[in-house]
């Protein structure tokens, strides 16, 4: 299991990548971070609401609602091209951070 303060900063980019494809609610993402990380990551309802409001504030996600076949409403969210190239920045940014943290990692 990861530690929350270890991937903290980069519960955006998790978000972000989960949109990539489309839209989506958020159990479904909540969900689909479990599975892809095979458990190793469970973010925390908290932490993803928290996430959500960051990213839409700064104006790279944005949220609407949509009926389901059974009556519920669900907020969605989908991502914007400012959240694109947002994405994108931080993908650039954990490269570096693994190339500096890679020099302070001795296998044993």
């Amino acid at each position: 299991m990861i530690s929350s303060d270890v991937i903290r900063g980069y519960n955006d980019t998790l978000i972000l990548y989960m949109l990539l494809d489309g839209e989506s609610y958020g159990y479904e993402i909540s969900k689909n971070i479990r599975q892809l990380t095979q458990e190793k990551y469970i973010m925390k309802e908290t932490t993803l609401y928290s996430v959500f409001t960051r990213l839409e504030k700064n104006g790279y996600i944005e949220s609407f609602f949509q009926d389901e076949s059974l009556g519920k409403r669900r907020t969605y969210y989908r991502i914007t091209p400012l959240g694109l190239a947002y994405y994108k920045e931080k993908c650039e940014e954990w490269k570096v951070t693994q190339e500096v943290v890679n020099q302070f990692i001795r296998e044993w």
